[in-house]
């Protein structure tokens, strides 16, 4: 009797709210889509090369590794938590990817190891996050100091080569109908992000935690399970990006990653996900991450000094920041 006479009376706050989330969800998405343009706009005016075929191409070769973390952190901050170790992460990646291809490893091999890495890095993340109720923050910085720390401790600060006629390389350099390989992966790893993301029980089960965890839990979820399978994606991501790059540079490097973590926060905050959880959106993702990309490629091009960039990075993480919180710190209130 309870639900009969309640449930009716719900739906049309229900709809009112599942309106409200997708019409803030597609604002976010027509506010970044129309901010991307504009920067295009001033770097295809501020310089003649950025339009060029060969510089588009360039962008999104050089924004795949971004990209593919970009879409796995849009699940992690989805859920209210955060990955600041992934910049780690890639690093660990590329120096043991090239460390073991020196060692004879077959590179089909090499690959599937440093994907299992960055999963049991994630999976022990988040343990720590998920079950013992550690802060993301405080886990995913002592994660971003200790695997940092091996990396250093693997190459001692120097870069470990790969060969150049190795097919390891193909994976960051080869082309396949006119595209380049890298940005092919990205945009394989976007469109399954989406799909489970839009489409599956697990992507609601994010959002879900994201929004009220506790009603999810109540709901026979395992919310724990869910929360750990997101930092999982996240460091897998990162691997798979740290492969990428190393064939890309032709070497690993233990420096690579620098700062990496801000440009994959900026790009999915500027996208539109709440950092507060509960509203998250890959396509906004995306061309959060290739602004950010077409910001580092316009100041090179227009001849800045590179030290720009991280100002820039910077300031636009705080604004974005900014109107996240006034946006959906508003929403939250208005619920």
């Amino acid at each position: 009797m309870t639900a009969s006479s309640t449930t009716p009376a719900h739906r049309p706050r229900v709809h009112k709210a599942r309106w409200r989330d997708k019409a803030m969800a597609n604002g976010s998405i027509i506010s970044i889509a129309l901010f991307f343009i504009f920067v295009c706009l001033v770097f295809s005016i501020w310089t003649d090369a950025f339009l060029t075929a060969p510089n588009l191409l360039n962008i999104v070769r050089q924004s795949a590794p971004l990209l593919i973390v970009a879409a796995a952190m849009t699940f992690v901050i989805t859920t209210g938590g955060i990955d600041l170790s992934v910049g780690s992460v890639l690093a660990l990646a590329a120096t043991l990817s090239a460390a073991s291809l020196q060692a004879g490893i077959p590179w089909p091999l090499v690959i599937v190891l440093m994907l299992a890495m960055g999963g049991v890095i994630g999976a022990i993340q988040g343990f720590f996050i998920a079950y013992e109720r550690i802060p993301a923050f405080i886990v995913t910085l002592a994660g971003l100091s200790v695997i940092r720390g091996l990396a250093l401790l693997i190459t001692a600060g120097y870069s470990i080569p790969v060969e150049a006629q190795s097919p390891f390389t193909a994976i960051g350099r080869a082309w396949f109908l006119g595209m380049p390989v890298p940005a092919l992966i990205a945009l394989a790893v976007l469109v399954i992000a989406f799909l489970v993301f839009n489409r599956t029980p697990f992507g609601r089960y994010v959002t879900g935690v994201g929004a009220n965890a506790e009603a999810v839990r109540r709901a026979g979820i395992n919310t724990r399970f869910v929360v750990l399978c997101v930092y999982i994606l996240s460091s897998m991501a990162a691997s798979a990006a740290g492969v990428i790059l190393a064939a890309r540079l032709g070497s690993g490097s233990s420096n690579a990653g620098q700062g990496f973590e801000l440009d994959v926060i900026a790009a999915v905050v500027l996208g539109g996900t709440s950092l507060f959880g509960g509203r998250g959106t890959v396509v906004g993702t995306v061309l959060g991450a290739l602004t950010v990309a077409v910001i580092a490629n316009g100041l090179v091009l227009a001849h800045m000094s590179p030290f720009l960039t991280p100002i820039v990075t910077g300031s636009i993480i705080l604004i974005a920041i900014w109107l996240n919180f006034r946006l959906f710190k508003g929403a939250m209130r208005s619920h």
